[in-house]
């Protein structure tokens, strides 16, 4: 299964987690550095981006590594 990277509103931040890790990778006081750490964390590790919106439903899904899909975009 693919790794997955989320960003989530965390308090009164954003922050960045890795699915099935108790703890958060790093906090951010903006959505978009937030968003900037995560695809960067996602890269590396060759997983999934999920964005997650303020009440904390996904808004959006990017892959970084094995996409599923033989398409670009």
């Amino acid at each position: 299964m693919t790794e997955q990277v989320h960003v989530i509103p965390h308090n009164d931040n954003w922050a960045v987690r890795v699915a099935n890790r108790e703890r958060v990778e790093s906090t951010h006081t903006t959505k978009d550095a937030a968003i900037a750490a995560g695809r960067t964390l996602a890269e590396s590790l060759k997983a999934e981006l999920k964005l997650h919106n303020l009440s904390g439903t996904i808004s959006e899904s990017n892959s970084h590594g094995n996409d599923p899909r033989n398409t670009p975009g």
